[in-house]
């Protein structure tokens, strides 16, 4: 009997680490032929080349597609999304998988979902269900109901994936993935590689050996236009407390040209004296990076995934990850330098918070391979409603 050909389509720097123990488990399962697909911001060096790190961990890459367009705004989104479309529909085609899977909600994944869905090719979506209340939300939806297969990451998403009108015999709680690198990496006692010697950056070399400080933060789409207004109060709270802090880019979003453009102009003025800049850093790195840190600043959902499962503090800025299950570890404030100033201070000075099992305890890789190899092909709803 030949193998069933999985198509994982990874779209960007996120992506990589939230499926790459899906990928080595397909890669490894005797039933699975891993046709992995790599696009749009993952194949560009401003943010941070993530293809580097999947060539670098040793995955084939069946295919690449280049369909970024530039410009970082609501227009740019959107055609980057039509051109998506039209390329993946080629490289489908090509590769004639069995099935294909999508990762999250990012935009440039609506692309991966409707090339499979009008080839009828059955969809697999890992991370289905969850809510934000931004844009990312109503592409997870979407994504959702063009799906055959929901490989969700906490109980309340498959409820939720449930109550959409999604056959209940196809919703699977298998946790998310990324959780099974943080659990390899929970008992780790100190840093175990020089961040600056191994991915370079600009900027300061602060010591870290006495503590350190990482941001992450994206911007948001539907208050795009306000993106520098926002970051500006980060960093205003981060020159204040002026601890070491490793700060990374951020990603494709519409808006970050505004995130970005304050950060040049804010390192120009005030020459950061304890902040180094990342682009991206192999995502076992990034959580031990994480892991030994004292706290999180940001947007992203690492914080109230990963974040929550090795219990490190979070300082959640803004609307992002708004109505996302959390794990204790995150306190929420708005896009003000006293808050997020106040915040960070009472988060390090309160310590390491309990680890949550909220999304997973470290064997979705696995379970989602099983499941891509026993499944039966399907590319037609049962009529749930």
């Amino acid at each position: 009997m030949p193998k069933r050909k999985i198509a994982v389509v990874i779209t960007a720097r996120p992506s990589y680490s939230r499926v790459k123990t899906v990928l080595s488990a397909i890669e490894k399962h005797p039933d699975l032929e891993l046709l992995l697909v790599v696009a749009a911001s993952a194949l560009l060096d401003r943010y941070g080349s993530a293809v580097n790190f999947i060539e670098k961990d040793g995955f084939s890459i069946a295919a690449k597609v280049f369909n970024v367009l530039e410009g970082e705004n609501l227009t740019a989104a959107a055609k980057t999304t039509g051109i998506g479309i039209l390329e993946l529909s080629t490289v489908f085609d090509n590769l004639k998988p069995d099935i294909v899977v999508t990762v999250a909600d990012r935009f440039e994944t609506m692309a991966t979902a409707i090339a499979a869905s009008y080839m009828n090719i059955p969809l697999a979506h890992i991370q289905g269900g969850e809510v934000t209340g931004n844009i990312d939300e109503k592409v997870r939806h979407a994504i959702t109901k063009l799906s055959d297969y929901h490989f969700v990451a906490s109980e309340s998403a498959k409820d939720r994936v449930i109550k959409l009108g999604e056959d209940p015999a196809m919703v699977f709680n298998t946790g998310c993935p990324s959780i099974d690198l943080a659990e390899e990496i929970i008992e780790s006692e100190k840093l175990p590689f020089d961040p600056y010697q191994k991915y370079g950056g600009v900027g300061a070399t602060p010591d870290l050996s006495n503590g350190y400080l990482v941001v992450m933060q994206h911007p948001v789409t539907t208050e795009y236009k306000d993106s520098r207004k926002h970051i500006e109060a980060t960093l205003e709270a981060i020159y204040k407390i002026n601890k070491p802090t490793l700060w990374f880019w951020p990603n494709v979003d519409a808006g970050a040209d505004g995130t970005s453009t304050g950060i040049r102009a804010f390192r120009e003025q005030h020459q950061l004296p304890n902040v180094h800049f990342f682009k991206n850093m192999e995502g076992k790195d990034f959580l031990e990076l994480l892991k030994h840190s004292d706290c999180l600043i940001g947007n992203s959902s690492v914080g109230i995934r990963e974040c929550a499962f090795l219990g490190v503090p979070v300082i959640n800025i803004g609307s992002r990850q708004n109505r996302r299950d959390r794990g204790g570890n995150s306190v929420d404030v708005d896009y003000l330098q006293d808050e997020i100033e106040a915040a960070i201070i009472a988060s390090v000075q309160k310590g390491k918070t309990v680890s949550s099992s909220i999304y997973g305890i470290g064997k979705a890789g696995e379970q989602i391979a099983e499941l891509l190899s026993e499944l039966p092909l399907q590319f037609h709803k049962t009529i749930m409603y």
